[in-house]
C-alpha cells in the first residue's frame, strides 16, 4: 500500500471518530435520527446483501473453472497432436 494511500485512509478514520460524539448526541447518526423504519429497512439490507453476494461470488467462481477446464483442455489436444 503506497503512502499517500495510508495517508488518506488514516484522514478519513481521524475525521470520522471526530465526527462521532457530535452525531452520538440524541440518539441521531450519520443519517440522521432514527427510527423502527429506517433500522428495519438496513436490517433487511443487510441480510439480502449476504446471500446475493455469496451467489454472485459462486457464479463466477464457476465461471473461472469453467475457463480453467477449457484452457487446460486445449492444451491438451495440442499436446496430444502429431
Amino acid at each position: 500500500m503506497s503512502r499517500p494511500l495510508k495517508i488518506a485512509i488514516l484522514s478519513a478514520a481521524l475525521l470520522l471518530l471526530a465526527t462521532v460524539p457530535a452525531l452520538a448526541a440524541n440518539g441521531e447518526g450519520i443519517a440522521g435520527e432514527t427510527n423502527d423504519k429506517i433500522v428495519t429497512f438496513f436490517s433487511l439490507g443487510v441480510v439480502l446483501f449476504f446471500p446475493l453476494l455469496i451467489l454472485l461470488l459462486n457464479v463466477l467462481h464457476h465461471r473461472l473453472e469453467k475457463r480453467k477446464e477449457q484452457r487446460k483442455a486445449a492444451s491438451a489436444r495440442a499436446g496430444a497432436g502429431w
